[in-house]
């Protein structure tokens, strides 16, 4: 008999540690149909947009989704593979590895499933895959090194919005942020190091985060200085001087004040004054997606040669490198510890026919 989350405990469940690993989101297909539904459960978000409601749906449903899918479609279509979405392509990939290394390091049952926070698979689906699999402790690791608000708190949102229509919840553990982890930054400049040993330096570093608008900072988001150590961090690790490298902010959207400055004005300006070879890394993202290849890879190039220079050279995101799984699997390691899969007491460790046996004694149906 299958059961569903809401329907709860049964009685020969084979206990287990489950991992929810998170990120933002892909739409279905490279199309406009596909888009306009991933746009509305995205931009209706009200930790994305920080509006009032009344006031945005009409901005949303009057004027953003009537012009952005076509063009999004687009964008998308240029980075879209046979397999399918590149940031569902490696989440599932980055899911695998860190499932495989989490069975030959803990001591008991492990569930490692995929969840994105809009789009498929969604967060109840991921959920239920792991309740299904009957995990009673879960761990959730969005894949935000930094934190934000409108990633990480609005992932925590979603799991809460879940868990809350279950009748028995599981031990829960989040893990909010990991930007100026020793093992994240250790793996970013191997990276970079990596990438100039086999295309040369460039004339600069740019480390160009996800942008969000001022005014989130001013209302108490760390976002904006967790990821000015994040790239602090990196360059202390490469050992390069205050001129070597420079930070930026992408993506914005809307007419209001973004962070800043802008990595779209600030590639423009390199290259106009001269500068030829110029080395981007995007650290807050876990995964290459729409915003690393088709904004900086392929958009952002293209303003740097419009203007006078020569190559802008991506550098990737760390996505299922071994290194970057093998750091994810060492952070959830520490936040499972007491748990029984990690070697700590065996609380609601049960033999299940013994306990289905004495529930069905006691007129349990199952």
């Amino acid at each position: 008999m299958r059961y569903t989350a809401k329907e709860g405990f049964r009685h020969d469940d084979t206990p287990r540690l489950g991992v929810l690993i998170a990120n933002l989101g892909t739409p279905d297909a490279p199309t406009t149909p596909a888009l306009r539904k991933y746009l509305a459960q995205f931009l209706a978000d009200p930790r994305v947009i920080e509006l009032p409601r009344i006031v945005w749906r009409a901005i949303l449903h009057g004027i953003v989704l009537r012009t952005r899918p076509k063009k999004s479609a687009a964008a998308y279509r240029e980075v879209w593979s046979e397999d399918g979405s590149p940031l569902l392509v490696t989440g599932l990939a980055q899911t695998r590895g860190i499932g495989e290394r989490l069975a030959e390091r803990l001591e008991g049952p492990v569930a490692v499933e995929l969840a994105m926070r809009y789009g498929s698979p969604s967060m109840a689906e991921g959920l239920q895959k792991l309740r299904d699999q009957g995990a009673e402790r879960l761990v959730v690791l969005p894949m935000y090194p930094q934190y934000s608000g409108s990633t990480t708190a609005s992932t925590f949102d979603a799991l809460a919005d879940e868990l809350k229509q279950w009748r028995w919840i599981p031990e829960l553990r989040f893990i909010g942020q990991y930007h100026d982890d020793e093992r994240y930054i250790r793996c970013l400049a191997d990276s970079i190091r990596e990438h100039w040993q086999a295309h040369g330096r460039g004339e600069k570093l740019l480390f160009s985060f996800h942008g969000t608008p001022k005014r989130y900072l001013l209302n108490g988001d760390p976002y904006h200085c967790q990821c000015l150590k994040t790239a602090r961090l990196v360059a202390e690790e490469l050992e390069l001087t205050r001129d070597d490298w420079m930070v930026s902010f992408q993506s914005r959207f809307g007419n209001e004040e973004w962070l800043k400055p802008y990595t779209d004005e600030t590639i423009t300006e390199f290259a106009r004054s001269g500068m030829k070879t110029l080395d981007v890394i995007c650290p807050g993202f876990s995964a290459d997606c729409l915003e690393t290849l088709e904004e900086i890879e392929g958009e952002n190039a293209e303003y740097f040669e419009e203007n006078g220079g020569e190559s802008l050279r991506y550098i990737r995101c760390l996505n299922d490198r071994s290194d970057h799984l093998d750091m994810l699997t060492d952070l959830l390691l520490e936040h499972v510890q007491g748990w029984p899969e990690a070697g700590g007491p065996p609380r609601g460790l049960r033999d299940q026919q013994a306990t289905r046996d004495r529930a069905l004694a006691l007129g349990a149906e199952n």
